[in-house]
């Protein structure tokens, strides 16, 4: 009888600890599924690509895993809701645990195409590593893909028709810092046009950005029409007539603020539901919103120049024979501001609006202007 309940005993510890350690139990009985659009699978996994079983079996990815994004481009199956969830997560201890390169996140809201990119592939050229680069495309539909040489190649992130004035480009907007995000180690968010230009050389303007204790996002409180004459009381009592502000979208933050503006959920529903035409979304939802809640942290100006002398609801458009180096150099050092406390001249890093006829006359300006080889 005991040499019996021995070998019982021996056989139920057996099944037990087979039970215990089976792959095929334990990952497809006990293990919640995760739907691949899940933000909490994304986390884990990146959803484009499921983390091998060996690895989970062997313990926490390692940190390379969590701080930097998929080797092959930006492209993601996240919705906005878990895109945003993603990208406001933060870590409580700033100091980083590795040797993090601070980037610049260069963020395009294109339509399609960028047709001045030969002018910001010599831009780039050199300096990888210290940039990080995500297309934005409104165009519906939008599939052309740069050359697999191109800096611009696999660039584009997972795209939404974007208004201009509405709801939609802020939105876009907010898609591009999100994704620009996920990459700890990009410090800077600059958001340009496929109409911008870069006025300096590219260690010019990332010292420039790197430096700078301020984001630079235009805010200002417009006494005229188009200004508080925009506000709605219905906004009330999240954004007062005091609290209004108008500024260009083309903002530039820090990452602590980029963090801040998409997780907004107070003052973005508000603006999407009482700033319409006449009250344009894009010129007064991030002015208030960074005047809301971090205004020590902003310079209160734009980086990005454009000439709005012409008058109308646009800015003026630059075409081929616009195009010289006296007309980029009064742009380059024909303003006045301050920079962390200093008077300085150098007031923008980029300009716009110049049609894709100005490529020729840029790219022969260039190398003796901002130093890229000829």
């Amino acid at each position: 009888m005991a040499s019996f309940v021995v070998l019982l005993s021996m056989f139920v510890r057996e099944r037990v600890r087979k039970f215990l350690v089976s792959e095929e139990i334990y990952f497809t009985g006990q293990l919640p599924k995760l739907s691949p659009l899940s933000p909490y699978s994304y986390f884990l996994f990146n959803s484009s690509s499921p983390l091998p079983l060996s690895r989970f079996q062997n313990g926490c990815r390692n940190l390379r895993d969590w701080i930097s994004p998929p080797n092959k481009g930006v492209w993601h199956s996240m919705n906005d809701d878990e895109l945003m969830w993603r990208a406001s997560m933060v870590p409580k201890i700033e100091e980083y645990p590795y040797n993090r390169k601070p980037k610049v996140a260069f963020m395009f809201l294109t339509r399609g195409i960028l047709p001045l990119a030969p002018l910001w592939e010599k831009f780039f050229k050199g300096y990888e590593g210290l940039y990080s680069i995500y297309l934005h495309s409104s165009k519906p539909g939008f599939t052309q893909e740069s050359l697999n040489s191109s800096v611009f190649y696999n660039r584009r992130i997972p795209s939404k028709p974007a208004e201009w004035g509405k709801a939609s480009m802020i939105d876009a907007e907010r898609r591009l810092l999100a994704n620009a995000l996920l990459d700890f180690s990009n410090e800077r968010f600059v958001l340009l046009s496929e109409t911008c230009i870069p006025l300096f050389n590219f260690t010019t303007v990332y010292n420039y950005l790197i430096n700078s204790r301020h984001s630079n996002q235009g805010s200002i409180d417009d006494p005229r029409p188009m200004g508080r004459g925009r506000y709605n009381k219905r906004m009330l009592p999240s954004v007062s007539l005091s609290d209004w502000r108008k500024g260009s979208q083309w903002f530039e933050v820090h990452r602590k603020v980029a963090v801040e503006i998409i997780s907004d959920v107070t003052y973005y529903p508000v603006l999407r539901d009482h700033c319409r035409p006449p009250c344009y979304m894009d010129e007064h939802y991030f002015a208030t919103l960074v005047s809301k809640i971090c205004p020590e942290l902003n310079s209160n100006r734009s980086i990005t120049w454009v000439d709005w002398s012409r008058g109308g609801s646009h800015p003026a458009t630059f075409v081929r024979k616009d195009v010289s180096e006296k007309f980029l150099n009064r742009i380059r050092h024909g303003f006045n501001c301050s920079y962390n406390g200093f008077r300085t001249t150098m007031c923008f890093l980029f300009a716009r609006k110049f049609h894709p006829n100005t490529l020729e006359p840029l790219l022969r300006i260039a190398p003796a202007l901002l130093g890229y080889d000829p």
